[in-house]
């Protein structure tokens, strides 16, 4: 936080692409809990090695196309006759993606396969990748983890705790940048709990409900994914009048969800004292708000999303004051979607940052 943050200080006055900062900052968590360490460079472009080529940038490309063609409508799916013409170009892109995607996990793979048998038996699994491939090598377990199954593994863990985060808080800032007064509030409130001699720390965000609420109201108007994870009816059942065979195959638009004007009051305003002194959470329980989903399919790094959202936004309002550039106004700020499994924006965010706080108290 404190290398992202500094980041965010020398480049204040100057309009910066406020997602790549966010990407730095959420890829550089990820990664080191993965996969160990910093397999990216973080702002430019290095060399990893004879076998893999990464920057930030490109990784976040290989994100974006990932998120994109997991949401795409292919024809050859649902008529499958014409699915060797690929009509689209998505099954091709799709076999181009992978190339990266395993160039790159190969690499990090074949890296903590050598580290681990230099040890053999004095190794200690140290991260998320090490301690899946001693379960691999288990002969004893009951079901069976492959080195595909691994390198899945791996690559859900880093594309659903990057690309996520990063684009709930920039939709966020958006948000408020359209409504300066909702920043003055936001801010007035970590001024008066925190004071102007530190950054926000985890522990504040319980004392801070104007953030927690902000991020609701984000996660209701912009869900990062359109649909939720399917799900199986158990058994038949009747829903609003449609019977619902056992057996089907349901998939939850929380999107949609998220506009209803039955569910909510003037839904397409982002209104974040909709939520101060309410009871409605996200963690499954309150089922008109479910960015992460309910039940056994829930996203099980929820709580990790929520810290790292919570904290960022709170020490981006509070250690900065947002504009945007001065050839653009506030009501000229594009506020469209680009649909896919995610919900990014389709003109990333450009702003300018004056800090409110010195660094040094951080």
């Amino acid at each position: 936080m404190r290398a992202f943050v500094s980041r965010l200080y020398g480049l204040s006055g100057k309009p910066v692409v406020l997602k790549d900062q966010l990407s730095c900052f959420t890829l550089s968590i990820i990664s080191r809990m993965v996969l160990g360490k910093k397999y990216f460079s973080v702002c430019g472009d290095d060399q990893l090695g004879s076998n893999s080529i990464l920057s930030l940038h490109e990784f976040q490309e290989i994100l974006d196309e990932l998120f994109l063609l997991n949401g795409v409508l292919n024809i050859g799916d649902w008529i499958p006759w014409l699915d060797f013409l690929d009509l689209q170009g998505y099954v091709k892109r799709m076999k181009d993606l992978r190339k990266k995607l395993d160039r790159f996990y190969d690499y990090v793979l074949d890296e903590h396969k050598r580290k681990k048998k230099e040890l053999a038996k004095d190794f200690v699994p140290r991260d998320m990748v090490e301690l899946l491939l001693q379960i691999s090598d288990d002969p004893d377990i009951d079901v069976k983890l492959t080195y595909d199954g691994v390198r899945g593994f791996t690559q859900d863990l880093i594309a659903g705790g990057t690309d996520t985060s990063a684009t709930t808080v920039e939709w966020a800032i958006s948000e408020l940048i359209k409504q300066p007064q909702l920043i003055k509030q936001a801010t007035e409130e970590l001024d008066r709990v925190l004071g102007r001699e530190r950054w926000v720390k985890e522990e504040d965000i319980p004392q801070l409900p104007y953030i927690d609420a902000i991020m609701k109201e984000t996660m209701r108007k912009h869900p990062v994914a359109v649909l939720l994870a399917p799900h199986l009816a158990m058994e038949d059942c009747n829903v609003a009048g449609y019977d619902i065979r056992k057996g089907t195959r349901v998939f939850i638009n929380i999107w949609s969800m998220g506009r209803d004007s039955f569910l909510w009051e003037q839904p397409e305003e982002f209104r974040f004292e909709r939520f101060l002194g309410k009871k409605i959470g996200v963690k499954g329980q309150n089922f008109e708000l479910l960015p992460f989903g309910s039940g056994r399919r829930m996203c099980p790094g929820y709580t990790l999303g929520l810290k790292m959202i919570q904290t960022s936004l709170a020490n981006l309002l509070h250690g900065f004051n947002w504009e945007l550039p001065d050839n653009i106004k506030v009501e000229d700020l594009n506020m469209d979607e680009v649909y896919g499994l995610a919900t990014p924006r389709k003109f990333p965010l450009v702003a300018v940052m004056e800090p409110r706080l010195p660094l040094h108290l951080y």
